[in-house]
């Protein structure tokens, strides 16, 4: 299984043969620039947690051109369609679908959401999947929320993909909380450094989270690792 960072909270995990990109939010990001090329972005799904700009910005440009799939909650579904893409699987917190990467299902996420024009976004979420080479859970930007005790309920984790920047979502503390909630040990982190907000010590955190016993992976910006 191949992991890909872009940025922020982008990132593309290739498994069994498919592409799955998430939150892409891409071309506004500065520290994104002259290191991702989004028109070389290829993929067979974008799943999408939530309504804010900076998790869908470039959702619409990619999905036209890659006709990929786009996983993600009703209010969502409707607000894509209005914009011309029919390719689609609308879900909700709870829901489970078989593809043919494997499963996700639709996890509780504790955040904010509304789309760039002002409507609701729907209600955040995170996503579990569950695939012949190995499962992952991608938290969504959340705080820290007892419902992640649920997670091994439905996978045995390789790696947990959570946010570290603190502010809007979970800080490194919590993130190793959540690790501990889901019964796994190897964090990529995401959702830091993108702004002034969210801006952390990377060696701080890592140090933090190898003291729990745990493995901190900070992947930088257009590079891929195998995980």
């Amino acid at each position: 299984m191949k992991f890909t960072y872009y940025g922020h909270s982008c990132f593309l995990i290739e498994t069994n043969g498919k592409k799955i990109l998430f939150d892409p939010f891409i071309s506004p990001n500065e520290l994104a620039k002259d290191k991702v090329d989004i028109s070389h972005i290829e993929c067979d799904y974008i799943a999408i947690s939530h309504g804010h700009f900076d998790h869908i910005a470039d959702a619409e440009s990619i999905a036209k051109r890659t006709n990929a799939t786009i996983i993600c909650a009703y209010e969502l579904y409707e607000y894509f369609s209005k914009k011309g893409l029919t390719n689609f699987r609308p879900m909700n917190v709870g829901g489970k679908w078989t593809a043919d990467f494997g499963t996700v299902k639709c996890v509780s996420a504790v955040h904010s959401s509304n789309l760039p024009d002002g409507n609701y976004g729907a209600s955040p979420m995170g996503f579990v999947f569950n695939t012949n080479e190995g499962d992952f859970y991608y938290s969504g930007d959340t705080a820290l929320t007892m419902d992640m005790q649920l997670i091994p309920r439905w996978s045995k984790l390789k790696f947990a993909i959570l946010p570290i920047g603190d502010n809007f979502t979970m800080d490194v503390d919590d993130a190793i909380a959540a690790a501990d909630f889901v019964q796994c040990n190897k964090i990529i982190g995401v959702h830091y450094d993108t702004f002034g907000f969210i801006k952390i010590d990377h060696d701080v955190a890592k140090e933090k989270v190898s003291k729990a016993g745990k493995d901190l992976i900070l992947v930088d910006i257009g590079a891929t690792i195998e995980v």
